[in-house]
């Protein structure tokens, strides 16, 4: 039955769509107003506007934001290129699986998902003393790699159900060993999984800020989030070089999600358009 006022929906949609939009307002227009504009009203428009922010956060002589944009480059492609590796070989095999050890090795990293990282950060760091891993970027990498690998074989095991087996037998037939047939014929028909994967798991190990901060460590170097966190003063913050900073941390995982919003989108509707 339709609704007696139909512009009751409309209204919604903008009053929830403003709500969402304030926060990205406050944050883009900070960005082009001096620190003194900033704490006076950080609602009112940069009138007017100036990039000095950016420049100076750019031209720093600490270089904060350049190092603290490597390592999180680093960290992040490394963390997302081994995870979907693991994740897709291992979802692509739990799921052409049917034995009972299989779905309680599913079970089991499903219950990793349920696991807030600040709980198994303890146990975490000593394990990763012992290792000798310790702020450093492979151990950060490893504790990312660990942790949200669950995760990535959740995606791709759901979505390599809608794979035809047919797919992989015909490959046999035809001489491809195993390793031939996931990289060559599934792994390409998986790109809608893969992107999801990429987009969610880059997001959230760009954006992480508690784990780069104790695993790695401030006396080895800092992530992008970290960086931010490190631009405050103990007495004085200067509020539009961070705004600017926070402003340029978020470029690159945008264009990131940009890149891959065709197949993003495609790997959300994927399983609700397979039987």
């Amino acid at each position: 039955m339709r609704s007696s006022v139909p512009w009751l929906r409309p209204l919604v949609a903008l009053v929830v769509g403003g709500v969402f939009f304030i926060p990205l307002y406050i944050a883009l227009i900070n960005v082009f107003k001096e620190s003194r504009q900033v704490a006076g009203g950080a609602m009112s428009l940069p009138i007017p506007p100036t990039f000095d922010n950016l420049i100076r956060v750019l031209t720093s002589p600490d270089s904060l934001f350049w190092s603290s944009l490597r390592t999180s480059v680093l960290v992040t492609s490394l963390s997302i290129i081994i995870l979907t590796v693991l994740s897709a070989m291992l979802g692509h095999y739990l799921a052409r699986q049917n034995t009972w050890w299989s779905r309680v090795i599913m079970v089991l990293l499903l219950c990793g998902l349920m696991i807030p990282p600040q709980v198994i950060l303890i146990p975490i760091t000593q394990v990763l003393k012992a290792l000798g891993l310790m702020s450093t970027l492979p151990g950060l990498v490893l504790f990312n790699v660990g942790y949200y690998v669950p995760f990535g074989v959740f995606v791709f095991s759901g979505f390599m159900k809608g794979v035809p087996r047919d797919l992989e037998e015909a490959a046999a037939i035809d001489g491809a060993t195993r390793w031939q047939t996931f990289w060559k014929i599934v792994f390409p028909l998986l790109r809608p999984a893969t992107a999801s994967v990429l987009i969610f798991l880059g997001v959230w190990i760009w954006n992480d800020f508690l784990n780069p901060l104790i695993i790695y460590g401030p006396r080895e170097g800092t992530t992008i989030m970290t960086g931010i966190y490190k631009s405050l003063g103990q007495y004085a913050a200067d509020f539009g070089g961070m705004f600017a900073l926070m402003f340029l941390a978020t470029l690159p995982i945008l264009v990131f999600y940009l890149l891959l919003q065709k197949q993003f989108v495609k790997g959300l509707t994927g399983g609700a358009t397979k039987g």
